[in-house]
Parts: structure tokens; sequence; C-alpha cells
């Protein structure tokens, strides 16, 4: 069990190695390309951080393991609004602009929602055999998210300097960077899933349990200390973008991708994981219409975090 701990933790340690190395490097690239700090936070950052959660839930779902691959991405999303978004509009109340409350909040919720219809299409509708995300259901997701990065990027040019504040380092180490960084998610990934399963399995915890648990808070490093100093150094829109960002990326392209790798079953998500997940999305919507200045402050950050203590000893009372 000791040794099992130690693999979890080295490969936790190369998750957050990997995708802190694939995020310098991808953010220097993207600013030489002009790109906005929110759209640099919704799409390079974003997807970069989400990529430990892309590497688990595909391994997981490689490995047969459908709850490892949803409990992380449920899980994670729940982690990044409750507690990452919590704790960094708690350091710095977070900006939310005209276009979140239109289009990346709305998408938001609407990922949200689509994973529980195909989730839970037979006992919502009554429709296929089993509660299960199929290949093509997945590939809608991804043509959905193809779909949402085009616009992302099409829509988020900027001409006002901003992408040109960070042009020291040279390419070639931007794209070093990004490939080394990738390596140690993809090992550090398959490692922690192993790890995790036998920790499960020897604890006589579900591995639903851990995929929500230990997998979810884990690879949610990457987005915690992203949007942390991102508060830290007044940059808000970047941390709002990371956490819009890493949810639809999370739903649409994680679950997408893994769903064509194996079908996911949704037999042991209860409705109560599900619940708390739209609630996670529906809360920051109400909070952008109702947030002084248009702003998250520290009044909702504070509710954010009432909630992830309340839905974290539901979990540990309900084992």
């Amino acid at each position: 069990m000791i040794v099992d701990i130690l693999i979890l933790l080295a490969g936790l340690a190369l998750l957050i190695f990997g995708a802190e190395w694939l995020v310098d490097g991808s953010s220097s690239i993207a600013r030489r390309a002009g790109l906005s700090e929110f759209l640099i936070g919704m799409t390079i950052v974003g997807i970069g951080t989400s990529l430990p959660e892309l590497v688990v839930s595909l391994t997981g779902a490689l490995m047969g393991s459908a709850d490892i691959a949803i409990g992380n991405v449920v899980g994670s999303n729940i982690f990044n609004v409750f507690l990452i978004l919590g704790v960094t509009a708690l350091i710095r109340p977070v900006a939310i602009s005209d276009g979140n409350k239109r289009r990346d909040i709305p998408l938001n919720i609407a990922a949200c929602l689509l994973l529980i219809c195909f989730g839970m299409q037979h006992t919502l509708f009554g429709l296929g055999g089993s509660d299960t995300i199929n290949a093509w259901e997945g590939g809608v997701f991804l043509l959905l998210f193809i779909t949402y990065l085009i616009f992302s990027i099409k829509g988020g040019k900027t001409d006002d300097g901003d992408g040109q504040s960070e042009t020291a380092r040279k390419l070639w180490i931007s794209i070093l960077m990004v490939v080394v960084g990738m390596a140690a998610l993809i090992f550090g990934g398959d490692i922690l899933v192993d790890s995790a399963c036998r920790i499960a399995r020897n604890s006589g915890l579900s591995e639903k349990f851990i995929a929500i648990t230990i997998l979810a808070g884990g690879t949610s490093f990457p987005e915690l200390v992203t949007c942390v100093v991102a508060a830290a150094k007044k940059k808000g829109a970047l941390a709002l973008g990371n956490i819009i960002g890493s949810n639809i990326s999370n739903i649409l392209l994680i679950l997408g991708s893994s769903a064509l790798a194996c079908p996911l079953s949704f037999a042991n998500i209860k409705p109560v994981d599900l619940g708390v997940l739209v609630l996670s999305s529906l809360a920051l919507l109400f909070s952008s219409w109702t947030g002084r200045n248009n702003k998250i402050g520290r009044v909702d950050a504070t509710s954010f975090l009432i909630v992830f203590i309340a839905y974290m000893a539901y979990l540990i009372l309900s084992i």
C-alpha cells in the first residue's frame, strides 16, 4: 500500500510538472500569435491544464475503468468551480465580461446538460439498453469541441499589444517545453491510474470515489496553481478563461476521446454527483449576473467553498 501511494504521488508530480511546462510553452507560442488574455486562458491554458484529466480518463477508458474516466471529469469540473475559482476569488475578485455572460458560461452549462442527456439517456428518456456514452456520442462531443475551438480563436484575436508581452523565450525552447510536458503527462497519467486502481481495490474503496476525490483533485492542481498565480498577478481574465475552458474541454474533448476508445457506462455515477456538476455551472452563471461590478466576489467565493466542503463530506460519509 505504501509503495502504491508513493507511486501515485510520483504520478501526480509528473502531471503537475508536465502541465506546467506544457502551459508555459503553449502560452509563449500563443502570445506570439497575438491572442487575447482570456482566449489564452480558455483555450491554450484551459486545454493544457486539462491534459492531465485527458491522460487519466483516456487511460482509464482503455483499461476498461469507466468510473475513472467519468468520475475524474465530473470531479475535476466540480473542483474547478467550487474549490479553485472559490480560492481564486477569495484572493482577488474575478471580473466577468459581457461575452462571458452571453457565450462562455452558457456554453459550459450546455456541455454539462448534454453530458447528462447522453450519459443518462436510458434513465431519463427510456432510450438505449443502458446509461452509456457510445462512440458516436463521443464523436459528437469532439465535433462540438472543434467547432467551439475554431469560433473561439476566430473571435479572440487582439491588437492591443497583450500578445507581445512575452516574446523573450525562443520558439524552439517553447516547442521543446510542449514536447517534454506532454511526455511527462502521458507517463505520469499511466502510473497514476495504475496505482489509484490498486489503492481502491486494496482499501475497499470504489474506483468512482478515488476518481472524484484523489484523481480529480490531483489532476486539478495545474488549474489551481495557474488561477492562484493569475489572481496574484491581477490577471483575472486568464483565471476565469482557464476554468471555463478547462470545464468545457473536460466534457467535450476528454470524454469524447475516452468514449471513442471505449463505451463509458454511467451505472455507478449517482444523480447527486451529476446534480453537483450542473450546480457548479449554474452557480457560475448566477454569480455572473448577481456579482457586484460584474465580478465574482468574496461572498460568492465563500459560498463556493461551502458547497465544495459539503460535497466532499457527503462523499466521505457515503463510503
